[in-house]
């Protein structure tokens, strides 16, 4: 997973509450197991009319968003099932940061372990971020820091200390289990004294 420390782009506002999993990558892409591709899939049913057609009026179609790397969102996003593909179609696109009121603690979790930047905010800030937004002002997200600037407006955010290192680190689970290979092969060498009534014969 790569590292995330410094973001700066464009962000698409996407206004609309409770965006669930499925409006975020429909059941009929999720017979891959593969994360390329996802992103050319992402919000199908708004940003397509009819077979991969374009809808003019999308965000996302629209330029120069359609080059946005950060999503304003409505409250609860991500809600709906657990499909690890929402975040895997959301990066593959481009986007890297998603920020919102609220978002569904399974996407919220799955985005960490993916690396796109999920930032909690409350609505008086997301208000300020959308008209920014709008203006098609450049925004620098600096995760070090927990701060989001533009122009002249900072605006700061917490992240759980644990999940910061995470992605400022570019650790997945695997990467996590293996910082602890010593331990695991002390314990894997040792488990027999630990357990030895398993192995009366």
């Amino acid at each position: 997973m790569r590292k995330f420390t410094i973001l700066e782009g464009l962000a698409a506002v996407l206004a609309d509450i409770n965006i669930d999993t499925d409006a975020i990558i429909p059941k009929q892409f999720l017979k891959t197991i593969e994360r390329e591709g996802l992103g050319k899939s992402l919000f199908y049913d708004q940003r397509y009319e009819l077979e991969y057609k374009e809808n003019p009026e999308f965000i996302l179609n629209k330029n120069p968003w359609r080059n946005a790397k950060i999503i304003i969102a409505g409250d609860n996003f991500g809600c709906g099932s657990s499909r690890e593909h929402a975040p895997w179609a959301l990066l593959d696109f481009g986007i890297e940061c998603i920020i919102s009121t609220s978002f569904a603690d399974i996407f919220y979790n799955n985005s960490i372990k993916n690396g796109l930047l999920p930032i909690i905010l409350k609505k008086a800030n997301i208000d300020i971020l959308k008209d920014l937004a709008l203006k098609k002002e450049i925004f620098k997200k600096n995760l070090k820091e927990e701060l989001i600037s533009s122009r002249d407006i900072n605006i700061s955010f917490n992240i759980n200390k644990i999940l910061k290192n995470r992605l400022i680190n570019g650790y997945d689970d695997i990467e996590l289990t293996l910082k602890n290979e010593k331990l695991i092969k002390e314990y894997e060498s040792n488990k027999n004294k630990f357990f030895d009534w398993k192995y009366v014969q």
